[in-house]
């Protein structure tokens, strides 16, 4: 963790009056010394690695029971109805760039088809990567069950902006705060929660232990851990009572293209699909 100094207490010199700029940076400074408070027991989680199981070994899917028990002292936040006959858990971290892409992309098609209309019921659970992502979902936890979709939703839009270094990031972390009705008093005040800090941090260390999840975002889908792409198809393929999307079947080889169409593509000659994700930033520190 990085140590930030402390700042020189007293007026400035010449008994000056502070301009405002260097008042925000102590408050920053500040902040970040009393969330120290708040991360020191989960840092060194972070540091020693989150996962202790084999990476290479099969991963098996978990109790269903087991997986649809809330965390221990944090309420399960969900988005459909709680009659859905399918019931997706997705397991994420808010600084990683996979996670803000389903966001983006693929969870407005899957809200639009399933969500809305009563087939789909999503859970989302939090899995830090690192101190950062932690705090983004504090903040979002001392939101509200009403706000915390909304504001998992700015923040995951807007991840390029506040997922910096320094203290930055926090500064960039309350003015989207203040849009979800926060005051600089509640914000502190949530960062500095060092139960909530913790059960986020349980949270995740049962996931790894009891589900195998080692990486974001990791789906479950009615209980079976989902593999492939996580694109729309791919969760289509495994939900019951839905219409499944018809397949398109590849010409014969040899046969002619359709009028008007283009002849198959030689052995090599596709190209690799645009804007392949980057892999996952914030990973725990070494």
């Amino acid at each position: 963790m990085a140590k930030t100094d402390k700042p020189a207490a007293g007026k400035p010199a010449g008994g000056e009056p502070s301009d405002g700029k260097s008042d925000r940076t102590i408050n920053i400074v500040l902040v970040c010394a009393v969330v120290a408070a708040a991360l020191v027991g989960g840092y060194f989680y972070f540091v020693r690695g989150a996962s202790q199981n084999d990476p290479n070994a099969p991963k098996k899917d978990p109790d269903l029971a087991e997986l649809m028990t809330p965390p221990a002292g944090l309420q399960d936040v969900s988005i459909g109805s709680q009659d859905a006959p399918n019931v997706i858990v997705e397991y994420a971290s808010m600084t990683c760039p996979h996670c803000a892409q389903f966001d983006k992309v693929v969870f407005p098609e899957l809200k639009t088809k399933y969500i809305d209309t009563g087939k789909v019921r999503l859970i989302f659970r939090e899995f830090p990567l690192d101190g950062l992502a932690a705090r983004a979902s504090m903040l979002a936890r001392c939101a509200g069950p009403d706000r915390y979709f909304a504001m998992i939703d700015v923040m995951f839009q807007t991840q390029p902006t506040w997922v910096v270094e320094g203290p930055e990031a926090l500064d960039h972390l309350l003015q989207l705060a203040r849009q979800a009705g926060f005051s600089k008093e509640k914000f502190d005040a949530c960062l500095a929660d060092k139960e909530l800090f913790k059960k986020i941090v349980d949270e995740r260390q049962r996931a790894n232990d009891k589900f195998q999840v080692d990486s974001t975002p990791t789906f479950f889908v009615n209980g079976k851990r989902m593999s492939g792409e996580h694109q729309l198809k791919d969760f289509e393929a495994t939900l019951t009572g839905i219409e499944k999307p018809a397949e398109s079947t590849p010409p014969a080889e040899g046969s002619a293209p359709p009028a008007g169409g283009t002849p198959p593509q030689t052995e090599g000659g596709a190209n690799p699909p645009a804007g392949a994700p980057s892999e996952p930033q914030g990973a725990p520190a070494q």
